[in-house]
């Protein structure tokens, strides 16, 4: 039996989700500095990234079940990172006016007790409107565009941007919840 189940992120959006589902758990930032593998597949890459992390999280516990996440905003095959400053913010968003982009989430679970694990990834397509100068200046001035992937939240006023998506709306917010709940039902964790 399983003493409890670890979120390995800092993420209020990831925090938020999980509490609206009704999942039980504590929150143990891994900290671990992000290094990218580019010679994987975006999707493998995420994947990769939260199982690094989670299993950071899964060493300093005997029982638990730990779940990392990581999210990357991919343009034209180059991943968006977050923006380090308003310039940075601004070139993104420009970039993004009136274009499709993909938005990657990978998902682990790592049982801490027996280092067993499950590594998945989501992908969903976003289309941003075009975006006018005062509209991306205003959006950097609520400073909600600086601690995320690709410079926008979905699930705040950068949802004023998003034309259309395909796939999984809460992908795209950091924590795709159809996925995670399959991933779950396997280490028998059922929030239905």
């Amino acid at each position: 039996m399983l003493e409890k189940v670890i979120l390995a992120s800092a993420s209020p959006r990831r925090q938020q989700l999980l509490t609206k589902i009704g999942l039980d758990f504590t929150v143990e930032p891994s900290c671990l500095d992000e290094v990218l593998d580019f010679d994987m597949d975006f999707g493998f890459m995420a994947s990769e990234m939260a199982f690094k992390k989670a299993m950071k999280v899964a060493q300093k516990h005997e029982k638990a079940l730990v779940l990392g996440a990581d999210t990357i905003v991919v343009l034209d095959r180059e991943i968006l990172g977050k923006p380090a400053t308003s310039l940075e913010a601004k070139e993104m968003l420009m970039r993004l006016s009136g274009r499709w982009h993909r938005v990657f989430t990978g998902l682990s679970i790592v049982d801490a007790a027996t280092k067993t694990h499950l590594n998945e990834f989501e992908e969903s397509w976003v289309k941003f409107k075009d975006l006018d100068d005062i509209e991306i200046k205003n959006y950097i001035k609520t400073g909600e565009p600086m601690d995320k992937a690709g410079a926008y939240g979905i699930q705040g006023k950068g949802a004023l941007f998003v034309e259309k998506i395909e796939g999984d709306y809460y992908n795209i917010v950091g924590l795709p919840l159809f996925r995670l709940n399959s991933m779950l039902r396997y280490f028998n964790i059922k929030i239905l």
